[in-house]
């Protein structure tokens, strides 16, 4: 069972009510509080509630401009809950908050499905997250959608994605990361053995990071769903995917929606924090 509660402000008092009714709920084991101008007062109040839920599955916080004070209360909730297998907690616009979700990332034992789009990390933050990626053992799919990456920290997300043995789904579209981390990630599904969803349409990927991702679709054994749609491509890249790898989704389209291949445009579909992270792994 699910509840649904978006764009409305609780206050302080609506949230302490609502989170006190699911205490000794049983039912309920997912909540949507998108777009709910929580605060800090009420976000410290629904971390509280984290680390004492044992139902909630599902959690959307998706587009709440929580504040670093509350991520990290948040991220210290998901060092403890053992339950939650599903967060959105996309458009937090945090700069910080990248280092401190990762640190949770690197504890937690539940969390399955992430979803961390349109969110300004800023780079230390994505590195951080990528080193997450190798520590972490849980975690099943991922969207890093609009994360503005570029190919230098795309070229550090694909090194993780080597050693990763989890991650099956993984959008990063919107993510600017050219051919340089077009050409990355295809070495990464030469030696990647789980990943079976990959998105990475608009990404300026260009005729060499497209023929570097179809060699490696020549030697991956797991891929599914590749869309590498709206890429400049060339006519070269295209016809081989078309003979070879028809499943692909390759084609351009205009920003309507519209495409010469009709799919859904999501792609697929979640202590000390001046910790200093480690990238010797990369």
């Amino acid at each position: 069972m699910s509840l649904k509660i978006y764009s409305i402000r609780l206050e302080t008092k609506g949230i302490k009510a609502l989170l006190e009714a699911l205490y000794k709920n049983t039912v309920l084991n997912s909540l949507e509080l998108y777009d709910s101008q929580i605060g800090i007062e009420e976000g410290n109040i629904l971390a509280k509630f984290l680390c004492k839920n044992t139902t909630m599955t599902s959690l959307n916080l998706d587009n709440n401009e929580f504040g670093l004070e509350v991520i990290k209360a948040i991220a210290d909730a998901l060092c403890k809950n053992t339950t939650l297998i599903t967060l959105n907690f996309s458009n937090i616009n945090e700069s910080e908050g990248g280092k401190v979700l990762a640190d949770a990332l690197c504890k937690n034992i539940s969390l399955k499905d992430l979803n961390l789009s349109m969110n300004n990390f800023g780079s230390q933050g994505r590195k951080a997250l990528a080193y997450a990626l190798y520590k972490n053992s849980t975690l099943t799919s991922l969207s890093l959608q609009d994360n503005n990456l570029g190919s230098e920290e795309g070229k550090i997300l694909a090194d993780a994605l080597c050693k990763n043995t989890t991650l099956t789904s993984l959008d990063l579209k919107y993510n600017n990361l050219g051919s340089k981390g077009g050409k990355a990630l295809a070495y990464a599904l030469c030696n990647n053995t789980t990943l079976t969803t990959l998105c990475l349409a608009n990404n300026d990927l260009g005729s060499e990071g497209g023929k570097a991702l179809v060699d490696a679709l020549y030697k991956n054994t797991t891929i599914t769903s590749l869309d590498i749609s709206n890429n400049e491509l060339g006519s070269e890249v295209k016809k081989t995917l078309e003979d070879t790898f028809p499943w692909c989704y390759y084609e351009d389209y205009d920003y309507f929606g519209y495409s010469d291949y009709l799919y859904d445009y999501d792609c697929f579909y979640d202590s000390d924090y001046s910790h200093d992270y480690d990238y010797d792994f990369l």
